[in-house]
């Protein structure tokens, strides 16, 4: 089974879809990280060398293992040559 394909089938249980909600945005921020990375070209050792954060900790921002400061978000971002926007709504 695809990995999209589950997340639809757990979506359908109301109590997983509601922490899923609550955690939307820390998996949108993975998401984006990985994309970014990849859109790059770049291994996680590669961007961990472009921004000096340990790829040890790249690896559980990924995973969603790590909860990182804003300052490493900002690190990532300008290793991976984007900007960093923060929104409220």
């Amino acid at each position: 089974m695809r990995l999209k394909d589950h997340l639809k089938e757990q979506m359908k249980n109301p109590e997983f879809a509601k922490e899923y909600k609550e955690l939307g945005p820390e998996f949108e921020l993975v998401r984006q990280i990985i994309q970014a990375r990849e859109e790059r070209q770049l291994t996680q050792k590669q961007l961990a060398e472009l921004t000096g954060i340990p790829q040890g900790h790249i690896s559980r921002i990924e995973n969603g293992n790590y909860n990182p400061s804003l300052a490493y978000l900002k690190r990532i971002a300008n290793g991976l040559g984007k900007e960093l926007h923060i929104q409220f709504k």
